[in-house]
């Protein structure tokens, strides 16, 4: 009868130790999709196959501001907000502001995709005019990548350009794009210098970062894979990302550029995108607790060779004794969100599954992809990582 009891007192606490706990409920991680529905195609039935994908913020360039209301009362019944775009904002910009302030679909308003530096003042300019009307929302621009040329720029160094938009540009966040990954050769060598320049000039002006995964094939730019997508999404949230962008959603018909394989197709059928899409969306959704509102601390590459203007992982986070990758190296994330501190891993490859040695304190705990809690020793030392893929572990302070 001892032994008996011994027995269940064991099996209660060991399956006590593997509970799975949840993440802690937070808010959710906001999802835009540029071109977006177009004006022509809103529906009820256009948007909810856009919130089915886990996209929550539209853009999309409105032709005038009665298009815009027409998409904002949609918008109210499928829960999908817009990031207004309309020749009205810019003629009239308070005007138009005061019009739509007070409409629940409305989540911010578009100024401008990557502009030059010599466009600075004037955007800041209309940004205020806007926030003189309505403060609670926010205006939007996007900044070119590290790939622009200095014409393009207005600055001698891309640091200058970032840093000069921050002065004169009062956003509450810095969004900016960066397409690594080309169709006959890889173009990741200043990916990261990228989200390193731009997450460091972020923190310091307290601005929230915003970052892209590309989402259509065009000019060099081949049909995004899963993986392809998941690494671009997983490393720019191991930044600290607070808003991830797909570009683009719907694929543009445009004389310049060759775009095809979008999750919707130019004359509105889904291709396998847009599961890539939703696949990764619902991921992120289940691991929002992790990166939504989280301060990162750190952020260290490893592998043979670190990407450009990276640092190598010197010494072993709090908390975990070995930590070793194998492949082409991993992203390795540390960061904090109240009591709790997190632990991401990307791997860094594509094309190849890493595997990711890691020895941990008893209280750490591995996060599962749905959101719950596992003990991190539940697990062998050694686990694979799926190319593009992530591995997160948490622990309290």
């Amino acid at each position: 009868m001892r032994y008996s009891l011994v027995i269940v007192l064991l099996t209660l606490l060991f399956t006590r130790a593997l509970s799975q706990d949840k993440l802690p409920a937070g808010k959710p991680l906001p999802v835009l999709a540029w071109m977006g529905v177009p004006a022509e195609e809103t529906s009820e039935a256009r948007f909810r196959e856009l919130k089915e994908a886990g996209i929550s913020l539209n853009f999309v360039h409105y032709p005038d501001l009665a298009a815009v209301e027409k998409a904002l009362e949609i918008g109210k019944k499928t829960g999908v907000q817009l990031v207004v775009a309309c020749p009205e904002l810019k003629s009239e910009p308070e005007k138009t502001v005061k019009r739509l302030m007070n409409h629940p679909a409305v989540a911010g308003y578009y100024l401008r995709d990557e502009p030059s530096r010599k466009d600075f003042p004037e955007l800041g300019e209309w940004a205020k005019r806007i926030r003189s009307v309505d403060k609670s929302k926010f205006c939007y621009i996007n900044l070119f990548p590290t790939y622009a040329s200095k014409e393009q720029l207005g600055t001698e160094t891309y640091r200058e350009y970032v840093e000069t938009f921050v002065k004169e540009v009062p956003l509450p966040f810095i969004s900016f794009d960066h397409y690594p990954l080309m169709k006959n050769r890889v173009s990741t060598r200043d990916y990261y210098e990228n989200m390193e320049i731009v997450a460091d000039i972020a923190r310091k002006s307290g601005r929230d970062l915003w970052a892209f995964s590309l989402a259509v094939a065009f000019h060099d730019y081949a049909i995004p894979t899963l993986a392809e997508m998941k690494f671009q999404v997983y490393s720019i949230l191991a930044y600290g990302a607070q808003t991830v962008q797909y570009f683009t959603y719907w694929t543009p018909v445009t004389d310049v550029w060759d775009f095809h394989h979008a999750p919707i197709t130019a004359d509105g059928k889904r291709t396998d995108t847009y599961e890539h899409v939703k696949t990764i969306n619902q991921e992120i959704q289940s691991l929002a607790g992790v990166f939504v509102g989280s301060k990162v601390l750190s952020v260290w590459h490893t592998g043979d060779k670190i990407p450009q203007g990276t640092r190598r992982m010197a010494a072993l986070p709090p908390k975990i004794k070995v930590l070793e990758t194998t492949g082409g190296g991993a992203v390795v994330s540390l960061m904090e969100k109240g009591n709790d501190t997190f632990l991401v891993i990307v791997n860094r490859d594509y094309q190849q599954p890493m595997k990711l040695t890691l020895v941990a304190e008893d209280d750490v705990r591995k996060v599962q992809k749905d959101g719950t809690l596992v003990p991190a020793g539940a697990y062998t030392s050694t686990l694979a990582v799926d190319p593009g893929d992530v591995a997160i572990y948490m622990w309290k302070k």
